[in-house]
């Protein structure tokens, strides 16, 4: 496949993609949209990580953080601990995506000052942060404790009358609508002069310094967008959920979601996002389908698709052509 169509063929696919997704809901039962729903919003997530990893080139083990955060935010103002805002939806979301972002931005000002920290430095004091944050949450009373926050309220649709929740197709149709909505956003991010300062960043980061930029101040940046996406997802996480507990701000999920990426292919958007449905789905089936073994099966999945794969699964399939004022004179399908 020569690059011309390999590129055209990126773009074809991501609307198709998108294409498809919105018709899950004609094709799918209740069940089926719902858990689709579910893997959507980790698939939010997940390009949170994308978006630093393949776009800057920052490996950030505590993006649970981030999205657990968001999902407490949003579950202590819709079961009304913050009394003054009287549970209102739209509030916990907004608290859910303000809140990250500036947790996002201190850590960020903390580890990158000066040179900062980088590479697997960088890795390792956030898997760490990931950890302390979990067993905080685990010993926080006002959040539940080991319990969590249970029995937080689905979405609403506040348009009708009587205020009902939103059914299950509605419930998608938000999520899967947020979903695009933050990847345009990401992928607007990526393609203007800024995404051109964070890629050099991720190649050559002295060299970016020498030409004059403050490579600090665009790391913080890109970490605080980044924060804000986790944040949200999380929120949506909340609301889908019904409860939120210790286990979404620590390890286990910044590792499964960094699983989620290289599979799908962190250099990519939405290749990423993708990730998220294939993994998941091929959880579910190996889990049924092995028992015991399916651990170690899909351990095993994720090397041969990392080694044999570095661009992931859908990363080459997924890959859109640059912007035509970023091409090569003699390169027209760049």
């Amino acid at each position: 496949m020569n690059k011309k169509v390999s590129l055209g063929l990126g773009r074809q696919l991501t609307v198709a993609v998108w294409a498809v997704l919105f018709l899950v809901p004609l094709i799918a039962d209740d069940w089926g949209v719902s858990q689709l729903g579910q893997y959507l919003t980790f698939g939010i997530l997940a390009m949170s990580l994308s978006f630093i990893w393949g776009q800057v080139g920052i490996l950030c083990f505590g993006q649970a953080i981030f999205f657990g955060m968001g999902a407490y935010l949003m579950g202590l103002t819709t079961l009304e601990k913050f009394t003054w805002f009287g549970g209102s939806q739209t509030v916990g979301m907004l608290l859910a995506t303000l809140g990250p972002a500036l947790a996002a931005y201190i850590l960020g000002k903390l580890l990158f000052v000066g040179r900062g920290l980088s590479g697997a430095f960088f890795a390792i004091v956030t898997l760490c942060a990931a950890v302390v944050v979990e067993i905080v949450a685990q010993h926080t009373d006002f959040i539940g404790g080991f319990d969590g926050l249970l029995n937080i309220p689905p979405l609403m649709a506040n348009w009708r009358v009587g205020d009902e929740f939103l059914s299950t197709n509605e419930t998608f149709y938000v999520v899967l609508g947020s979903a695009l909505v933050i990847y345009l956003l990401a992928l607007f991010i990526q393609r203007s002069p800024l995404g051109v300062v964070l890629a050099a960043i991720r190649n050559n980061e002295d060299r970016t310094a020498s030409f004059g930029y403050r490579t600090m101040n665009y790391k913080v940046l890109a970490f605080t967008i980044s924060g804000a996406m986790a944040g949200y997802a999380g929120a949506l996480f909340a609301a889908q959920f019904g409860f939120v507990s210790p286990a979404v701000t620590g390890m286990a999920l910044s590792t499964e979601v960094l699983i989620w990426v290289a599979v799908g292919g962190r250099g990519v958007l939405l290749a990423a996002f993708l990730g998220v449905v294939l993994v998941r789905s091929v959880e579910s089936f190996l889990s049924s389908s092995l028992g015991p073994y399916w651990l170690l099966t899909l351990g095993a999945f994720f090397i041969l698709t990392v080694v044999a794969m570095p661009e992931g699964i859908f990363g080459r399939l997924l890959k859109l052509p640059l912007p035509k004022a970023w091409r090569n004179p003699g390169d027209k399908h760049a």
